[in-house]
């Protein structure tokens, strides 16, 4: 489990997806195809990695699909998830 969450968290796009995720609420495909420069199939296709690794669920709502961080992650998973995306932010700001 552990290391399909690290392989999913591993790739750019999905790596912000999390980070965009990670602020606790749900947020449209369409939000995350605008904010990380994404065609809808390669969203789609990187939020399913996401879902299969556990990290997100979704709901349908009309059209769209709506994202959000699995509310039922272990507690370490939960660990690993934030460990990464504070080495993610840290990362970020070092480099700006």
């Amino acid at each position: 489990m552990i290391v399909t969450v690290l392989s999913a968290l591993a790739e750019p796009t999905r790596l912000g997806a999390m980070q965009l995720l990670h602020d606790g609420g749900e947020h449209c495909a369409c939000e995350l195809m605008a904010r990380l420069d994404a065609t809808q199939s390669r969203m789609s296709r990187h939020m399913g990695v996401l879902k299969a690794a556990g990290l997100v669920v979704d709901r349908r709502d009309a059209q769209w699909v709506r994202y959000r961080v699995n509310p039922d992650l272990s507690p370490e998973i939960q660990q690993i998830l934030s460990a990464v995306m504070k080495a993610s932010a840290s990362a970020e700001r070092t480099a700006a």
